[in-house]
């Protein structure tokens, strides 16, 4: 396909692995440890973030992964936590997380990372750690998994005192006063969810979830690619899919108008996203003149001795064939005289059923050896008839037994000369008449220009209609309910109709569709051609197509030669433009592909999946969730709840849509709060108050927030549960407060 040279070329990113950290995780200073300070553990299904209650911010942010790995020179089994798998990549590989979607259920990997998290942050208490602690928690946590909570804080590491809250709502707490309203939509890496809050509590009971976050949408991206790349050479990995779904993803601002136009020219080349992988490229060396001689030498001597041996075989096979047939024939002629039971034991002796299988195996047999005889005479020279076939035409009586198997033997031979001298007069003369058909066209042409190109055009049009056709044909066969298909089964249904009727001995006298019975339909081969047409046999289809491509591209080269009206635009290669190809431009973006190049063979190009991946918390219908997008979810708060109206907002309400606070990993997106207030705007009533604001740092603020409470005297003391408690209450009892889950929703 040719190239554009005015076209610059597309920037091309690299999709690469993540760098093996070459540091481990660093320790606090143990002597800056102060047991009386509260802890704060942001222990995410992505990262942990965790720090003391007096900074600002986390000390030790890492991922929420552990690794088991077995050194085999030392004979150890090591352990690797948080950014420590990244510092080799086969640690990093066995890498595994502790939850299990949003739910943690390998506990033991739990205490590890804890044990892990207190150990770097300094902590050096000798009956356990003696700093209050303040946790994360999901919306609406299981009971099950406080209780494990409890019993691992408590009883194995031995805090004092313990304080779970809902991560959405401490950042919102972080980012407005203790009283503050609002609406707080998070998107994490497991879930989406939208909380109100009223005067610095969370409304619980007005809380949705949305099953969908960001590990969903990296899964949905590869998914995607998988479909639209089947064969990449390559299968990347999830850090991968994750670094190009964080990296080239956007939330539309009006995703179904950028939709319907991004698979155009103009805004795939601002649009389109090409991801080259890696790839060893091996370059041959160039080799001498010598080189390429002696190489060519050595397959023409291998060609040589291959040929030799291939026509060994055909020579002791055709002997075989030989003596095959020699002895089949005495067999024949000694079973003339003999009885119809006789014959029938001999033959079945013999290895035959009947008479008739015997002879069909005979005439086949005598075909195999005239076809072998052929082309091992074809290799021989050629001698004169008298010294080579001398015994044919002398009778029977004159000549011997030894002769008469000679004469046999050359008969078959004569037969074979006789029909490989008729091939060669017939290739002769249909070179002759395809030559005698070049001139007389060439004297055409030099006579008449104008008449043979308008000949010459007249021909190309008819062939490229028929060529349509048949195309037309070839795609109604894929519909079963097309004419052309069903037209086709009826057909073979006809036939083999025909076939079960036919007598066990296939008697000339079978009936038709037209019930005549002279009808001998495939008696012989020309009739299996009539069927290709008939039944428009797809692999027959695809011969008189590419067929009649040849012939069309014959006569374009003659009419590129000589018609000067004719140019390379009229062809029929050029009339399929790649510009126009919506698959091309969705697959190989706009600029033209070219199969042979390697680095092309190792490109994804992203161009609506940029798009559609983040779409799905707004249509989660797009991924097969059955469930409301933020949109609906927040449409219901304004609208339907605390007292409001689709023509009048109450004062609860208003708050809502005065502070609508948007927070979360998975919310880091570009355009995710453009696209808010647009959809807020639409919904809400004309003249409302709409303020929509992003978290200074969604993936920390939620740490910020518990650091922020821990510090708020009265309100914090209020929120903690503390060991004896726990001893006295049991695992089940939770203590409600503002940011936290309650005991029924």
């Amino acid at each position: 396909m040719p190239r554009d040279s005015s076209l610059p070329p597309l920037k091309i990113h690299t999709l690469s692995e993540p760098d093996a950290s070459d540091t481990p995780e660093p320790f606090d200073d143990a002597a800056d440890y102060d047991p009386n300070v509260p802890i704060a553990i942001d222990f995410g299904s992505s990262e942990v973030r965790a720090g003391f209650g007096n900074q600002d911010q986390p000390s030790h942010i890492f991922t929420n992964r552990i690794s088991r790995w077995r050194d085999r020179r030392k004979n150890r089994n090591l352990t690797f936590i948080g950014n420590d798998t990244n510092l080799d990549l086969s640690v990093r590989s066995q890498a595994k997380s502790p939850y299990d979607g949003a739910i943690v259920s390998n506990w033991d990997y739990t205490e590890e990372i804890m044990e892990y998290t207190f150990h770097h942050l300094g902590v050096n208490g000798n009956d356990g750690v003696s700093n209050p602690i303040l946790m994360t928690e999901k919306l609406a946590t299981l009971q099950s998994q406080r209780e494990n909570w409890y019993q691992l804080l408590f009883e194995c590491f031995g805090v004092p005192q313990v304080t779970f809250g809902i991560d959405s709502l401490f950042s919102f707490y972080a980012n407005n006063d203790a009283t503050a309203s609002g609406l707080v939509i998070n998107s994490g890496n497991e879930d989406t969810h939208v909380i109100p809050v009223m005067n610095g509590k969370g409304v619980l009971s007005e809380a949705k979830r949305i099953n969908w976050g960001g590990r969903q949408s990296v899964e949905y991206l590869s998914n995607l690619l998988a479909l639209k790349y089947p064969y990449f050479p390559i299968k990347p990995s999830t850090h991968q899919f994750q670094s190009l779904y964080e990296d080239f993803c956007y939330v539309s601002v009006d995703y179904q108008d950028e939709i319907r136009k991004i698979l155009t020219l103009e805004e795939l080349e601002t649009k389109n996203i090409v991801v080259e992988a890696p790839f060893a490229e091996t370059v041959q060396p160039e080799k001498s003149e010598e080189e390429l001689r002696l190489q060519a030498e050595k397959r023409r001597e291998t060609g040589r001795r291959l040929q030799e041996q291939a026509k060994q075989r055909r020579q002791e096979k055709l002997a075989q064939k030989e003596e095959e047939y020699e002895y089949y024939t005495q067999l024949k002629e000694q079973m003339k005289d003999q009885s119809k039971k006789a014959v029938l034991s001999t033959l079945q002796s013999a290895g035959f059923d009947d008479e008739q299988d015997f002879k069909k195996y005979l005439v086949g047999l005598e075909k195999t050896l005239k076809r072998a005889q052929v082309l091992e005479a074809g290799e021989e020279e050629e001698v004169s008839l008298a010294d080579k076939f001398d015994l044919v035409d002398v009778p029977d009586e004159q000549l011997n037994e030894e002769q008469i198997k000679e004469k046999r033997k050359q008969r078959l031979l004569k037969a074979n000369f006789d029909a490989r001298v008729k091939a060669k007069e017939e290739k002769l003369k249909k070179e002759q008449e395809e030559e005698e058909a070049r001139q007389k066209d060439e004297a055409w042409r030099s006579e008449d220009l104008q008449g043979w190109i308008k000949d010459k055009r007249q021909k190309l049009t008819a062939l490229i209609k028929t060529r349509k056709e048949k195309l037309k044909i070839k795609n109604d066969m894929k519909d079963r309910k097309s004419h052309a298909a069903q037209k086709r089964m009826k057909n073979i249904a006809t036939l083999a109709e025909e076939r079960s009727r036919s007598s066990a001995k296939r008697s000339r006298q079978q009936s038709t569709v037209d019930n005549d019975p002279n009808d001998t339909f495939g008696a012989n081969d020309e009739d299996w051609l009539v069927y290709n047409d008939i039944t428009s046999n797809p692999e027959a289809l695809d011969q008189a197509i590419e067929e009649e491509y040849n012939v069309i591209v014959g006569l374009e080269q003659q009419l590129l030669e000589y018609d000067p009206n004719f140019t390379e635009e009229d062809t029929l290669d050029a009339q399929y433009d790649w510009r126009n190809s919506t698959l091309h431009l969705f697959l190989r973006g706009p600029r033209p592909h070219d199969s042979e190049n390697i680095n092309e063979q190792h490109q994804m190009h992203l161009n609506v999946e940029r798009i559609r991946v983040p779409e799905v918390i707004f249509q989660p219908s797009m991924a097969g969730l059955d469930q409301a997008g933020v949109t609906e979810i927040c449409e219901t708060n304004f609208l339907k709840k605390f007292g409001s109206t689709r023509s009048q907002l109450s004062e609860g309400s208003k708050k809502l849509a005065a502070n609508v606070f948007l927070t979360g990993g998975n919310m880091r997106l570009p355009g995710v709060r453009e696209r808010i207030v647009r959809e807020f705007t639409g919904m809400l009533p004309m003249g409302s108050n709409l303020n929509v604001r992003m978290a200074s740092d969604s993936a920390v603020d939620a740490w910020r927030g518990m650091a922020k409470l821990s510090q708020a005297g009265s309100q914090y003391k209020g929120s903690y549960i503390t060991r004896k408690e726990y001893q006295e209450l049991g695992a089940d009892y939770i203590k409600e407060h503002n940011l936290g889950n309650v005991l029924f929703l």
